[in-house]
This record gives structure tokens, sequence and C-alpha cells, in this order.
């Protein structure tokens, strides 16, 4: 099994370029939804660490963001909390998934939280700044401080460049995403000829 993990700023497109790539796509994103939603033992912790933010379960955005924007700190706590169980999450993804030929990985702190495995393959997801911001204001609960907390917690994108084995430029187009994509699968399947998708 190849296992490609994508990485990139925060609204470059990861999610989207994931899903063109049509194997199984782990998205830490949606997990995290689900734990805030199903996890009462989650819940628990997070009450029991930030008292004064969460009051009962399931986990509201809006304490959550509360609680991030309050304390810089608090980002680091929450993430401590929640990246166990992702990583078990991403281990019960693998194991239903042994017998497929390629996984996509979409995890925005991939490398930050060590995921990264020697044999993986890291496509960095780059677009333009101002394509990015434009799309970042429509989403819902759009706060550009929020923002900036994820945004101290990553690492450089010199690094994630540097440490990725190819760099998709993405302006947001179905038809040059797609070309990335092939491209990218070709020269994989290429180099490792006894794979077959």
């Amino acid at each position: 099994m190849i296992r490609i993990a994508l990485v990139g700023s925060i609204g470059s497109g990861k999610s989207y370029i994931a899903k063109l790539f049509k194997f199984p796509v782990f998205n830490a994103d949606l997990e995290v939804g689900k734990i805030y939603k199903k996890e009462k033992k989650i819940f628990l912790k997070l009450k029991k660490k930030l008292p004064n933010f969460f009051s009962k379960f399931p986990v509201k955005k809006r304490e959550l963001i509360n609680a991030i924007l309050d304390n810089k700190k608090n980002l680091k706590l929450i993430t401590n909390i929640i990246h166990p169980i992702i990583k078990k999450k991403l281990f019960s993804f693998e194991k239903k998934n042994r017998n497929k030929k390629i996984i996509i990985l979409d995890i925005p702190l991939y490398l930050e939280n060590k995921l990264n495995n020697k044999k993986d393959l890291i496509i960095f997801v780059q677009a333009n700044a101002s394509e990015i911001k434009k799309r970042l204001i429509k989403r819902e609960n759009y706060n550009v401080n929020l923002i900036n907390q994820f945004k101290r917690i990553q690492l450089p994108i010199e690094k994630k460049i540097k440490k990725s084995d190819f760099v998709i430029k993405n302006d947001f187009k179905m038809r040059t995403a797609n070309k990335y994509v092939k491209n990218i699968l070709d020269k994989i399947l290429y180099e490792r000829s006894n794979i077959r998708y």
C-alpha cells in the first residue's frame, strides 16, 4: 500500500484534490467533527482542562472557537487531547483499506504531529494567497484570528515544500487539478510498476 499525504496552507484545496485521486481518503477534519459529536469522553476531557468554555455534550463549534481565541495555549491543549484519537482512527482506516493499492491522507497537522512514515509520498498543494483568502472568507465561522492561531502551530510553507515529493499548483480549475493528479499517479505507478490501479 502506498500512502499519499496532502499538505499545504489552510484553504489551498487539499480536500478537493484528495477526492480526485479516486482512492480511499482519510479526512482528519471530518473525523474530528465526528469525535466532537459522538465521543463524550473527549468532551469530559475538554471540560476538565477548560471548564470555562465547555458546557454540555456534544461539543459546540462556537465553544471551541471561543476557547482557541481566548488563549493561544488552548489550541495546543485541545490538539493534544484530539491527536491520540485521530491516530487510532487513522490506524483503523489503514486496516480497513489494507488491500487497497493507494490511500490518501488529508490531515492538516500530518507533519507537525509526526504522522508521516519514511515511505509516504507527500504532495504540497500550492495556491495563490489572494484566492485562498477569497475562499476562506466564504466559509462558515470564518475568523482571521482563528486562522492565524492554526497557522502558528503549523510548519512554515518552505519546510513543507522541502519535505514534499510533488507540488500541485492549484488554480481551482478541475481540468488543471485532474492533470496534476493523473501525472503524479502515472509517475508513481511507473516507478512502482508492480502496482496497478
